[in-house]
């Protein structure tokens, strides 16, 4: 409940600018082609995270929110640990 409250927070401090935009890096859901990820079932305003390592072998999290028509935005990322 805490992660979904924090979400929430963070989606809403990243919607007030897109002048802060995030951008993809190599193992993140859009990287490369931001037009890729579609989902079907999931909400728009529904926000999931996805974990993976960077090319530095840092344990990354990518907080993403559903857009109108299936898309992901990324919102926020983490690294949690560094090397």
């Amino acid at each position: 409940m805490k992660k979904l409250i924090a979400a929430t927070v963070l989606i809403a401090a990243a919607g007030a600018s897109s002048a802060f935009a995030l951008e993809p890096i190599k193992g993140s859901l859009n990287y490369g082609n931001s037009d890729e990820v579609h989902l079907t079932k999931a909400p728009a305003g529904s926000v999931f995270t996805h974990e993976f390592y960077d090319q530095q072998g840092n344990q990354v999290e990518e907080l993403y929110k559903v857009q109108q028509g299936g898309s992901v935005e990324l919102v926020n990322r983490t690294t949690l640990n560094d090397k």
